[in-house]
């Protein structure tokens, strides 16, 4: 049990998809600041065809400024599960539905500054549809399918990786491994 509370709580700042809110916090005889970025979390999948490969996604990211790899993911909307997010972004983002699905791994981002949850799931057994872009980013992206072979030469050379897609990815290789 912790001997910090939070005494108060305002949002100093809000968009379409976080907040930024300002926490006044007693703890240790003190009362102190601390910032931080609300977000409704975020789901990401690991999608694995019939022929052993894997969907990425090769997006642009105006926070860096350049194209990122990333496996298909999104922010979690409100009244509904990370697992119906995650059905719906792969269908849109990558254009198949699965009919297997479990959770890899539910991890906290980065817990000095936001409270931002990520969720990966495996996704096999997959089904092509029509792809749903959603914004002029998703519209733009490329998806492509790469081997075992493939994932880890990428991975061993490129530093544009998002963390959820070299989690996601580490476990796809390490899934090979069991085989």
């Amino acid at each position: 049990m912790s001997d910090f509370s939070v005494v108060s709580s305002d949002t100093v700042l809000g968009s379409y998809v976080f907040s930024v809110q300002r926490r006044v916090v007693r703890g240790e005889g003190v009362e102190f600041t601390r910032d931080i970025v609300h977000h409704p979390g975020a789901v990401a999948m690991v999608a694995e065809d019939a022929q052993g490969r894997v969907a990425l996604i090769r997006q642009y990211r105006s926070t860096f400024d350049t194209e990122l790899w990333e496996i298909p993911a999104g922010t979690i909307e409100p009244d509904s599960t990370p697992l119906e997010n995650a059905q719906r972004e792969l269908e849109e983002e990558v254009g198949v539905s699965a009919e297997n699905w479990h959770l890899i791994c539910a991890s906290v981002v980065s817990p000095g500054w936001t409270d931002q949850r990520m969720y990966i799931f495996f996704a096999s057994e997959l089904t092509e549809i029509p792809r749903r872009p959603d914004g002029p980013e998703e519209l733009a992206a490329r998806v492509h399918w790469m081997s075992r072979t493939e994932v880890a030469d990428l991975l061993a050379t490129s530093e544009y990786f998002d963390a959820s897609a070299r989690q996601g990815l580490s476990y796809f290789l390490e899934r090979a491994v069991g085989r």
